[in-house]
């Protein structure tokens, strides 16, 4: 169970599940219903801290690599025109939603480097990404328990 647990965590500070991924693969391996959510949810939300640290001390010196360059731009370009109206048009409750939705390439990491390139509040940026990550989480934690149960 500590492993299944570990992985999901694993999974929820991943780019390419997060919790969307993490809280599902939790409960069908027998996690408890709120150890999953919490631990889940924390290292969700533990990433915001981390890419912001990395985009404001560690972005500038790495966009001297081409290579780096060349793929942040792409991925900068991705986020904008993803969540680009909305953050420019609703600010913080354009970031909350854009996070909110559970969907691929709609969390914590993109909602982070929108916020960074729209020049977001570091404080506001944090509460918007996680109120989005939170509300992301009830969903997927419905959605999972739906299916769960309606397999059995």
């Amino acid at each position: 169970m500590i492993a299944d647990i570990l992985i999901a965590a694993l999974w929820s500070i991943s780019p390419f599940g997060e919790a969307k991924v993490g809280i599902p693969y939790a409960i069908f391996n027998h996690v408890n219903v709120y150890i999953s959510f919490v631990v889940c949810f924390a290292a969700n939300v533990m990433v915001f801290p981390v890419m912001a640290f990395f985009l404001d001390h560690l972005n500038h010196y790495l966009l001297k690599w081409k290579f780096y360059k060349k793929t942040a731009i792409k991925v900068a370009r991705r986020v904008k025109v993803g969540a680009g109206s909305n953050v420019n048009r609703f600010g913080f409750w354009g970031i909350l939603i854009f996070v909110m939705l559970p969907v691929p390439g709609t969390g914590v990491y993109a909602g982070t480097i929108a916020s960074y390139l729209f020049r977001m509040p570091y404080k506001q940026a944090f509460w918007a990404n996680t109120i989005g990550i939170f509300l992301s989480c009830v969903m997927v934690l419905g959605m999972t328990l739906a299916t769960y149960h309606g397999t059995r």
